[in-house]
């Protein structure tokens, strides 16, 4: 864009969420939270109006896989649960 603001910015100002709360203990949303916002994201929502794409999923319980970062480098993510119980308070839950 000739004016320096990107497309992302743009979308992301129109579409904020109405709430956010911090997690108080695991459970699938928080781990899907979780490595969002590692990769710098806010959720699958801003993840996708950034990237125009889906997150890379595990095929036998849903988890991300893989995520590209900001910066065009890629986080890779186990099968399993990987958001440490001392993270959980840190992830942020967006309401729409």
């Amino acid at each position: 864009m000739a004016s320096g603001v990107s497309v992302c910015r743009i979308i992301k100002m129109s579409a904020q969420p109405t709430k956010m709360v911090r997690a108080k203990e695991w459970s699938d949303d928080v781990e899907e939270a979780y490595r969002f916002q590692l990769a710098g994201y806010r959720d699958a929502q801003d993840y996708t109006v950034c990237t125009k794409e889906e997150a890379t999923r595990w095929p036998h319980n849903g988890y991300i896989k893989k995520l590209i970062r900001k910066d065009g480098c890629w986080y890779y993510f186990n099968k399993n649960r990987e958001c440490p119980d001392k993270d959980v308070p840190k992830c942020k839950l967006y309401s729409y």
